[in-house]
């Protein structure tokens, strides 16, 4: 079968050369003939599309070439690596996956360092930080009005989240915010102390118990909180704050300073949104929410059945500008916890349900190794189209917490995870644990400082601005002005050396930077960007040249 019978729509051999000064296209697009079938208004730039049942595979392709970002996903996408913060019970328990039933006395910190954790994150080169405000444990590190599995209630006493963000911003950085879903802290009393008995005999059968269950067995129980995690309530409608007893936003709500929502939730959906609602006005603006899709007592039988489509309305009601990690017109998981980006990394992915109605709405697993592909895009049960960028998370140590006894990866490590997220079209979410001292250990803080001297040595000044050329070079950045969507599916970079042209690189996607790194370098007075194969007019960025550290700078 005919190429182009098989992919209607692509256009073959489309070429574009970049010479080092700028990005110009040499053969224009054609346009789509349009069929009249009740899909004949022009297809306008949106962040998210609906595909029609007259939509033929030509408009769907032209649709998927016109999905854009948000305003709040292309600030995003700008702040190519995000520092993450997992400091709460767990760096003083030492585990990795806490109960909810933990002893808060063991939450004693004696000093908290924040603008050393600033200063080791802006080392790294970071634009981004996020604390993890309250992880599947549901202790909060901030005073929360709705729960006393929090830091007011420990020998610290006072807030983290609140100087976090102060010094983030005195350092010049954004902030997200992660706040977990799951809450082991409101796990059904009467249902944990059955689980616990049944974990109990389980251990004395001598049958080996699961991290989740050692956990929970050395704990004991009853949970924090007061059992609104997985109730089985049904949602009736609610006003979001919820204002407690003796509350000091009261007046302010009331006058209208402060918003009101009405929601339709559930007895955790509520309480869930009310702490959303204190973290957005009392500590923002918030740069990213993180919702994390985990829930570790699932295979013991419990499951929150979350309103998802409430809490997004809900969400872009209060902020509308700040992505959602699985939310729509958000961020989504790259789909490996490595911090390593597709190879064929698309910004425009296809989804058969509403993402306005779930969280992390891809039809295939997200560890697909391709998710945005004309054959997915084109794929019958595909009914909407929209933006929604990858995020590559990474923790800098073996434990997404600090462990004394793990050490960090080094800088050649985190300078080549970069080049694998960062330079495939994704944003570097880079986990920096602080120890039970408050404090970034100094090996963390070494090798941290020196991938960031690496990345600006490297990648901060294109060759040609060093001196006139010939350049020597083995990196080649290319970049599409993602405003204009995500084209390209297929280009070539080329050489000259000597009259000659060669092809030293090539690749499928682009998006908003990806990075090539060549066998060996090379020297050449001229470079060019041939587009092979794209959805529509490529919009591409000059090229850059880079000579990295190992190829001797």
């Amino acid at each position: 079968m005919a190429r182009n019978a098989r992919h209607p729509g692509r256009h073959p051999r489309l070429l574009l050369a970049v010479a080092l000064a700028a990005a110009t296209a040499l053969i224009p697009l054609q346009a789509h003939a349009q069929q009249k079938t009740g899909c004949d208004e022009p297809v306008r730039p949106a962040s998210q599309m609906r595909i029609e049942e007259c939509d033929t595979p030509e408009r769907v392709i032209e649709k998927a070439a016109n999905i854009v970002p948000t305003k709040g996903q292309y600030a995003w996408q700008g702040r190519e690596v995000t520092a993450f913060t997992h400091f709460g019970m767990n760096t003083f328990t030492n585990r990795e996956w806490g109960s909810g039933a933990e002893d808060r006395s063991r939450f004693a910190p004696k000093n908290i360092d924040f603008d050393q954790w600033m200063r080791a994150y802006k080392a790294a080169g970071a634009e981004q930080v996020m604390l993890t405000a309250k992880h599947h444990d549901g202790f909060a590190l901030w005073p929360s009005r709705y729960t006393e599995h929090s830091v007011k209630n420990t020998p610290w006493k006072k807030d983290i989240l609140g100087p976090y963000v102060k010094a983030a911003h005195k350092a010049g950085l954004k902030v997200g915010v992660y706040l977990s879903p799951a809450d082991g802290a409101e796990l059904p009393h009467a249902w944990h102390k059955k689980w616990l008995a049944e974990i109990e005999a389980k251990q004395d059968a001598g049958e080996e118990l699961t991290t989740v269950e050692r956990t929970a067995l050395e704990d004991g129980g009853p949970p924090r909180g007061h059992g609104r995690y997985g109730n089985g309530s049904e949602p009736r409608e609610r006003t979001i704050p919820t204002l407690v007893p003796g509350d000091d936003r009261a007046d302010d709500v009331r006058s209208g300073k402060l918003p009101s929502f009405k929601v339709k939730v559930n007895d955790y959906d509520a309480y869930y949104l009310n702490q959303v609602y204190e973290v957005m006005t009392e500590y923002g603006p918030v740069d990213e929410l993180w919702l994390d899709g985990a829930n570790p007592w699932r295979d013991a039988g419990i499951t929150q059945k979350y309103g998802h489509a409430e809490w997004f309305g809900f969400f872009e009601k209060l902020a509308p500008d700040t992505p959602v990690f699985g939310g729509p017109q958000g961020v989504r998981w790259v789909g490996n916890e490595k911090g390593v980006a597709r190879e064929s990394e698309w910004s425009v992915t296809p989804h058969t349900v509403d993402p306005w109605t779930t969280h992390a709405p891809l039809p295939n697993d997200s560890t697909d190794p391709d998710i945005g592909s004309r054959e997915k895009i084109l794929d019958p049960s595909v009914k909407y189209l929209q933006w929604y960028p990858a995020e590559a998370d990474v923790s800098n140590r073996p434990g997404w917490y600090h462990h004394p006894e793990q050490k960090p990866k080094t800088a050649a490590e985190l300078l080549s995870l970069y080049e694998k997220s960062v330079g495939r079209n994704a944003s570097l979410l880079l986990n920096v644990p602080p120890a039970k001292n408050g404090r970034i250990d100094d090996a963390d803080m070494a090798e941290l400082t020196a991938f960031g001297k690496s990345v600006r040595g490297i990648y901060g000044t294109d060759l040609r601005k060093r001196g006139p050329g010939p350049y020597t070079f083995d990196r080649v950045g290319v970049s599409e002005d993602i405003r204009k969507g995500q084209r390209v599916e297929k280009f070539a970079v080329e050489a000259r050396t000597g009259g000659t042209w060669k092809e030293i690189a090539h690749g499928t996607t682009v998006g908003h930077r990806r990075i090539l790194a060549l066998d060996a370098p090379v020297t050449a007075d001229a470079v060019r960007v041939k587009v092979q194969e794209s959805r529509a007019k490529p919009r591409l960025r000059p090229v850059t040249l880079h000579l990295s550290t190992a190829a001797g700078r």
